[in-house]
């Protein structure tokens, strides 16, 4: 299911954003121009993501309870003491509207 987010232009490169459509927490990375998506829920300490640091080079966000790492490309866990990969979402733009493409239920 497609879903409506947030605008473009709200994300700065190299920012982070918290978006919640239907109550799916996920957070959105501007990397370089690049709108990537991901659960905003780390799999080991449960904390928010988007609460954490982005890693533009490497193209991660590390989680600020644990510092556990996941790929923003992948999902990935990269980084001890996470060892579950996070969910990934597609990311798709009209105009400056970002859409993320929800699994059904």
């Amino acid at each position: 299911m497609r879903v409506k987010v947030c605008q473009a232009s709200e994300i700065a490169v190299g920012a982070m954003k918290a978006v919640a459509p239907n109550d799916v927490p996920i957070l959105i990375a501007n990397v370089g121009g690049r709108y990537l998506a991901v659960s905003d829920v780390c799999s080991h300490a449960r904390s928010r993501l988007s609460d954490g640091y982005l890693d533009e080079n490497e193209c991660t966000v590390e989680c600020p309870v644990h510092n556990a790492v996941f790929s923003l490309e992948s999902g990935e866990a990269l980084e001890y003491p996470a060892d579950e990969p996070i969910a990934t979402y597609a990311v798709e733009i009209s105009g400056d509207d970002l859409y993320i493409d929800l699994p059904d239920d």
